[in-house]
């Protein structure tokens, strides 16, 4: 049984966010061979080619030796004498956090999130209630 769907219910899916290199690559790559059959899709959310390219990335120069990047290099057209890389983190934190939200967005079932959102209005609530009187109990 594959750990990251629970009993009865369907395979999630993998939304994976990682650098846009060779090594990236070969991370998502070996995760994914690993845990075969326990995602209902694969999807690579961040760092994309595509989005290299619409945020005008900075490309970074990697480590000579890799032995994924000739390969790497091949699929996108760059130079396998210059490794290099682009960085998620290069991305504005307010859109990393859009692009990664509008992501999982299709995948929240709303009734759940309500309900989670109001219980932990309420435990916030009984927290603030016991710390006022945490501090009125001081003053006794």
């Amino acid at each position: 049984m594959c750990a990251a769907a629970l009993p009865g219910t369907a395979a999630p899916p993998l939304l994976w966010c990682g650098d846009f290199d060779a090594n990236g690559a070969g991370i998502e790559r070996d995760w994914v061979r690993r845990t075969e059959g326990c995602w209902s899709e694969v999807r690579r959310v961040l760092l994309t080619r595509e989005q290299t390219i619409e945020y005008e990335l900075l490309s970074a120069q990697d480590k000579h030796g890799d032995p994924r990047w000739p390969a790497f290099a091949a699929r996108y057209g760059f130079d396998p004498r210059r490794p290099v890389r682009w960085e998620v983190e290069a991305l504005e934190p307010a859109e990393l956090r859009r692009l990664v939200l509008a992501a999982v967005d299709p995948y929240i079932d709303r009734d759940v999130l309500a309900r989670q959102i109001t219980r932990e209005e309420e435990q916030r609530r009984v927290l603030a209630a016991f710390v006022r009187g945490w501090g009125a109990a001081g003053r006794t």
